[in-house]
């Protein structure tokens, strides 16, 4: 979580770098992430990522200023054509658009943060505990969704602490100790085993620092 939230711009960056596309990246808020391509569906989506008050046209249409915008002016046509659309293609079960995004259930109002960034398009975009608090059905959703993306070609940032989601989705796997990359799995070779016996002999390494 912390990592992302550096990432986007909400935590500040101590120390380290980014490129993106090559080039040096140091936000300094969210609104820098968005022009650079990234966007974060945060592991609390209600403190978050949602306007729980506000429609699900809000929602959807928060980060999306310039498409819903005719010559410099705010169209709302445009607005509800393009959450509609977003909505409809992630099956979002919602009576309209103008629905309260906090009256849904967990896995669509997960939904609906999806529907915001796949209506921005970025070219990354980062999921720190995409299914946590929805039921196993939703999770199922999400999971299709999620491969649906990265197919498309969206670079996908996947933060999780449940190991069938990385076995299941993640290209590779990497485990992190105390800010830095500690180990690397490759999908063919990753398996639980594999990614418990990282994440331990990153614990022993810590403590041995700790004694030290």
């Amino acid at each position: 979580t912390e990592v992302a939230r550096a990432v986007v711009g909400l935590d500040p960056l101590l120390s380290g770098r980014m490129a993106v596309g090559g080039r040096p990246y140091r936000p300094r808020e969210p609104a820098d992430a968005v022009a650079a391509g990234i966007g974060l569906v945060p592991e609390d989506r209600k403190q978050e990522a949602l306007l729980l008050m506000q429609a699900v046209r809000d929602n959807v249409s928060l980060v999306v200023p310039d498409k819903v915008s005719r010559y410099g002016f705010f169209s709302r046509r445009r607005e509800r054509a393009l959450v509609a659309r977003h909505v409809a293609e992630l099956r979002v079960k919602t009576p309209s658009i103008e629905q309260a995004v906090g009256k849904l259930s967990g896995g669509n109002q997960q939904k609906v943060v999806f529907a915001r960034w796949q209506a921005r398009g970025p070219a990354v975009l980062i999921l720190d505990e995409p299914t946590r608090g929805i039921d196993v059905g939703a999770k199922a959703e999400i999971y299709r969704l999620i491969e649906s993306l990265a197919d498309q070609g969206l670079a996908i940032l996947l933060i999780s602490s449940e190991m069938p989601e990385l076995l299941g989705l993640a290209d590779r796997i990497l485990v992190m100790q105390s800010g830095s990359i500690s180990g690397e799995l490759p999908w063919q070779e990753a398996s639980e085993e594999a990614v418990l016996a990282l994440a331990m002999r990153s614990d022993k390494k810590a403590i041995e620092r700790r004694v030290s």
